[in-house]
């Protein structure tokens, strides 16, 4: 969530050189956004708070340009933020956004921090996921995502557990009071799957058929005949956000960490992709239909516990 990237402290920051400040500053633009929202403040009013015009408070938005120390503090002052420790973490991140990285002579987004990515995706309106082989994450039981972790990484337990309570504290941005709209396709074989055992797996179809009773969720179950790599090998979401002069991003997992792109190329290339998932899988209505039929059904005979 956003509050988990800005409890980074200064140490961190010395220790990442690679960052992208891009990515930050956008990140930072929407975190002000939402903070002058919420306060009732036009982008005019806001404006004159930092002795600037409405465009000004649009770019910063947008992250399109750096930040001032004095504008941060102004602004919070504004919007109402009085903590210390709050204000003390918005401008540190102003700071790293200012930073010169690595990455910032180029024209992509660049590999950034998981924390980076859990404030862009908290901040998104739309969020669209598919991720072959599983269960998308923002949907998983705390003992699938154990079972997921342990396999994949063979981490110590307590470090297992740890990574299990930061998930949980991602998906509670799917049931807040001002939730992004989210839309994923899952694999009918993923859903044969019963990671953890039998007990974990039907409790994992029920959370799935409960979440997508959901207004603000949909998902759709791509059947096993399509063949859902096929389409996209890769797992991959997309953020969508309510400011207009934000582009979308596309997320990725890659070993070497996650990986952003926002060229309109590269979202051109995703959204075909996307349509074409949600053109193969069965349409919403029926995904309660197909849930039922799974959790009725004997799982492939292999567990992996």
């Amino acid at each position: 969530m956003i509050e988990d990237l800005t409890s980074v402290g200064s140490s961190c920051i010395a220790e990442e050189p690679s960052e992208d400040p891009a990515l930050l500053r956008r990140v930072l633009g929407v975190r002000l956004r939402r903070l002058r929202e919420t306060a009732g403040i036009s982008g005019d009013r806001a404006g004159r708070v930092i002795r600037a015009s409405h465009s000004k408070i649009s770019r910063l938005e947008a992250g399109r340009v750096s930040f001032r120390a004095k504008d941060i503090a102004d602004l919070l002052t504004a919007y109402g933020v009085r903590d210390s420790g709050t204000r003390a973490e918005f401008l540190q991140l102003a700071e790293r956004a200012n930073a010169v990285g690595r990455w910032q002579a180029g024209p992509d987004l660049a590999t950034a921090r998981p924390d980076t990515y859990s404030a862009l995706e908290d901040a998104s309106a739309l969020i669209r996921c598919y991720a072959p082989g599983l269960v998308p994450e923002l949907l998983w039981t705390p003992s699938y995502a154990h079972t997921v972790f342990a396999i994949a990484d063979r981490e110590p337990a307590a470090d297992i557990q740890r990574r299990v309570e930061a998930l949980v504290r991602r998906q509670r941005l799917l049931t807040r009071t001002d939730p992004p709209r989210a839309w994923f396709v899952v694999e009918e074989a993923a859903l044969r799957r019963p990671l953890g055992g039998h007990e974990v797996w039907q409790g994992q179809l029920s959370h799935l058929a409960e979440m997508a009773t959901h207004p603000n969720i949909t998902v759709q179950v791509l059947p096993d005949h399509i063949g859902g790599p096929a389409i996209s090998g890769t797992a991959f979401t997309m953020l969508r956000f309510a400011a207009p002069e934000l582009s979308d991003i596309v997320h990725f997992p890659h070993p070497t960490g996650p990986q952003f792109l926002d060229k309109p190329v590269d979202l051109d290339r995703f959204n075909a992709l996307w349509d074409r998932l949600c053109v193969c899988a069965t349409s919403p209505q029926r995904t309660a239909e197909a849930l039922d039929s799974l959790a009725i059904t004997h799982p492939i005979r292999t567990e992996i516990r």
